[in-house]
């Protein structure tokens, strides 16, 4: 697409070829981390305007389960069986007995831990991705959305206030139908736009589908703590 005359959009056959992208370039760069996964789901039912060859689409979403965030203040470390293994002899030096993980990581002496699940869904309404996430603790109790705040990176307590296009907003999921946090998609059309225009490589050979939802994550990622590593964005090239 040429990036002069595009608007900042995709549509929901280009957010699928984005995220298989997106999906392998993670695994290739990041795998320290959890990947990202496709859930396939049943198709919504479309708005009556949309012509059939789209409402035939695959329809899912990209899912990163169960994580832990740096630099949040409740949680200092992931809480993985090595890390139970590691508090259990720090405190009682002899194992005597089996000792239940939940209630290990809520003791006194340890972090509080919390996890996130997040997911990509595609909104037909702004055409553009949207984040959607969910933080509970690790006996499965949710946060409240001023949790969350408190919970987030430092800058983004600054970035929520600022930007238009990163408000938290709490609706029920497109495919789960409960009740999730998202970060609006108002404006990021505009600021896509005006990221791909801002690189001189992009603008020049044109708006790389594959590499929208690296560059997007780029800056919304930021919000809620996830970092996307440099190589992705420095490896725009195709992935099949």
């Amino acid at each position: 697409m040429d990036a002069l005359s595009w608007d900042g959009t995709l549509t929901s056959r280009d957010f699928l070829v984005s995220a298989r992208a997106f999906a392998e370039k993670w695994k290739e760069f990041n795998s320290a981390f959890p990947p990202w996964t496709w859930v396939p789901c049943p198709p919504k039912q479309p708005p009556c305007h949309l012509p059939q060859l789209q409402q035939q689409q695959q329809q899912g979403y990209l899912s990163l389960e169960k994580t832990c965030l740096p630099g949040s203040s409740k949680k200092g470390h992931v809480a993985s069986q090595e890390d139970v293994d590691e508090i259990s002899l720090t405190e009682g030096e002899e194992e005597l007995e089996p000792v239940d993980n939940a209630t290990l990581v809520e003791t006194n002496n340890s972090p509080q831990v919390c996890y996130y699940d997040f997911h990509i869904v595609y909104s037909d309404s702004y055409r553009v991705p949207v984040l959607y996430f969910h933080c509970y603790y690790i006996d499965g109790h949710p946060l409240g959305l001023d949790e969350i705040e408190k919970d987030l990176p430092a800058c983004s307590a600054k970035v929520l206030l600022e930007s238009k296009w990163t408000f938290i907003t709490q609706e029920e999921h497109p495919y789960l139908n409960r009740p999730w946090y998202k970060l609006h998609p108002c404006g990021t059309s505009e600021w896509m736009k005006l990221l791909f225009l801002g690189d001189d490589s992009l603008a020049k050979n044109g708006v790389a589908v594959e590499q929208y939802l690296v560059s997007w994550l780029s800056v919304v990622g930021q919000v809620v703590g996830i970092r996307i590593p440099f190589e992705m964005l420095n490896n725009p090239k195709s992935c099949n």
